[in-house]
């Protein structure tokens, strides 16, 4: 009897564990999907803040200038530029903002700028997951800011995006590269 129970638990064990290796359809995960470029030249950089309920994230390709003269030769005025490298750079922000004088919905845009030498026009898009800025569209524009460049005397090696502490629910998005600094002031609503 003993020997039957021992059979009838191996052979249902084993039953059990055919069903659930063989007889169960497994989905493999999803590979990654390569970037279009597949060999992208520049690392990725994150900038965040977060202050009360609202997040505000920017995800760019961080070029470096290594000797290059960037605004005016390697990105040249007038032209719309990714406003980093490899995909076009994206900005989340989870409440709504004002960007300059600017009211901004919650939402992820592309991130463009056009540089001038004396101010950049930034740029919103919806059309997200581009590379670069080679099939940019005008007509999925969000919104549309310029703000000021401010000169500076010792270049900056590898392009920045970074934010200031919050003040008074305010704080400031900078972009430098280069001897070029852009500031781009944001307040957070309700707060």
């Amino acid at each position: 009897m003993k020997s039957f129970v021992l059979r009838v638990f191996v052979l249902a064990f084993c039953g059990a564990f055919l069903l659930t290796a063989f007889g169960c359809e497994s989905k493999k995960p999803a590979d990654p999907q390569p970037a279009q470029n597949g060999n992208r030249k520049s690392p990725i950089a994150i900038a965040s803040i977060k202050h009360n309920s609202t997040y505000i994230k920017v995800v760019y390709g961080q070029p470096y200038r290594r000797g290059r003269t960037i605004f005016g030769e390697w990105e040249p005025w007038g032209k719309v530029w990714r406003t980093g490298a490899n995909e076009a750079t994206e900005i989340t922000i989870t409440e709504p903002v004002l960007m300059g004088d600017q009211a901004i919905t919650p939402g992820t845009y592309a991130l463009f700028t056009i540089p001038e030498p004396d101010s950049f026009t930034v740029v919103l898009n919806h059309e997200l997951g581009q590379w670069g800025a080679f099939e940019y569209k005008p007509e999925r524009d969000y919104k549309r800011m310029k703000f000021p460049v401010q000169n500076l005397e010792t270049p900056v090696e590898a392009f920045t995006i970074q934010f200031s502490e919050p003040e008074y629910s305010m704080t400031t998005m900078t972009l430098k590269w280069d001897v070029v600094r852009v500031d781009i002031p944001i307040r957070f609503y309700g707060e």
